[in-house]
């Protein structure tokens, strides 16, 4: 009995966190737990059920890697693609979505290190005339952790058959931060925490801004490199995943009730920009999450701005690119993601003793719920 309300709790927990989506809820925090910790060994047999009957309804490919202390453990499942049949590619490229952010604050990070960037410094200072005179001054610590009080810019569309329809425009990051500042701020800087890919779309602004060179090659040069992420890059306004990658695909109800799926692979994603438009790997992602937790990318004390939520504000879970998540006494730092077609997630307690990373093509990615096969992963590898 106490094992299944353990599932519970971890389940209710994976649905708040890992769905987080703009509108990101407060991370459940579970009790911990009175007796003694379990061994921190790898649940295999979990992990093999957890990627079973794919393609399903909900997912059509999962690739996964999970590291640290208790061992490591490599799984795919699925398909290549419907038509085919073929079995998912272990080493293919996927739309990493919001994981982009874990990039964009790791570059910030380094530039503040090398002093280019102040983090307590408003933005306006270094990009004058971007916001509207409505807006207090807005330091670049409050973009990285979502303090910002920036509203939403405007997309393409509110439906997936309206965005969908304008999948190879082009919205460019200029176009969204300028819809987003001629609004009314949300709140004042520092007193409220609301995830949004605003704050990221101006910190890619910003990185160009100071270093003079697009953002792409910047923070390829500051950390996609030193990570060793070969198989990571930025495709701008190129609508393609290039190089071998599993096709995405999203669940529409049609007018006579049954359900088509179609394939969203082909999609120009440029106005995600920084907070959005990496293409990566799950190798790659987990080069990023050992990399930076040791240290090797970002310095002391900058990396600590990685770890810290900002205090005094209720509910808050966002540090600068990650998300605390706690569960029987440990934390973990992640960060999701989605695009249509794809949902992805690396996440790691702070000494890397459980590391999971995961890319599931789920055929709901924007939905609001946690894709159940991506939720069956997340519990088999931090249970």
């Amino acid at each position: 009995m106490r094992t299944r309300r353990r599932t519970a709790l971890l389940a209710a927990a994976l649905v708040t966190v890992l769905a987080a989506g703009p509108l990101a809820a407060p991370a459940f925090a579970a009790p911990a737990r009175s007796s003694a910790h379990r061994a921190n060994a790898l649940d295999v047999e979990a992990l093999t059920a957890a990627l079973g009957g794919l393609p399903d309804a909900d997912a059509t490919a999962a690739l996964v890697r999970v590291g640290g202390t208790g061992g490591t453990w490599r799984g795919s499942a699925g398909v290549h693609d419907l038509p085919s049949g073929t079995a998912a590619d272990p080493e293919a490229r996927f739309r990493a979505g919001s994981t982009t952010k874990v990039v964009t604050a790791a570059a910030v990070l380094r530039l503040a290190a090398g002093r280019r960037i102040d983090l307590n410094t408003p933005v306006q200072h270094y990009l004058p005339g971007l916001l509207g005179r409505q807006y207090r001054p807005i330091t670049v610590r409050q973009l990285l952790n979502h303090t910002s009080g920036i509203p939403a810019g405007d997309g393409l569309g509110d439906t997936f058959e309206e965005v969908y329809a304008h999948r190879f425009d082009t919205l460019t990051p200029q176009q969204v931060v300028a819809s987003a500042a001629v609004k009314k701020p949300e709140f004042c800087p520092g007193r409220k925490q609301h995830y949004l890919n605003i704050n990221y779309t101006i910190l890619g602004l910003l990185i160009e801004k100071v270093t003079g060179r697009p953002y792409a090659s910047e923070v390829t040069r500051l950390v996609l490199a030193p990570a060793g992420m070969r198989d990571t890059y930025f495709p701008g306004t190129d609508p393609r995943i290039l190089g071998p990658h599993n096709r995405g695909y999203q669940a529409v109800k049609k007018a006579d009730g049954t359900t088509e799926l179609v394939d969203v692979t082909e999609w120009n994603q440029a106005d995600r920009f920084a907070a959005g438009d990496m293409i990566s790997t799950t190798a790659d992602l987990e080069r990023l999450l050992t990399s930076l937790f040791k240290g090797r990318i970002v310095p002391e004390p900058q990396l600590q701005e990685m770890f810290t939520v900002p205090a005094g504000i209720d509910g808050a879970t966002y540090s600068a690119g990650l998300q605390r998540f706690e569960y029987e006494g440990k934390v973990y730092w992640l960060k999701s993601g989605g695009r249509y077609g794809y949902n992805a997630l690396i996440a790691g307690t702070r000494d890397l003793g459980r590391t999971l990373v995961y890319s599931v093509n789920s055929t709901d990615a924007k939905g609001e719920g946690l894709n159940p096969v991506a939720q069956r992963i997340a519990m088999a590898a931090l249970k």
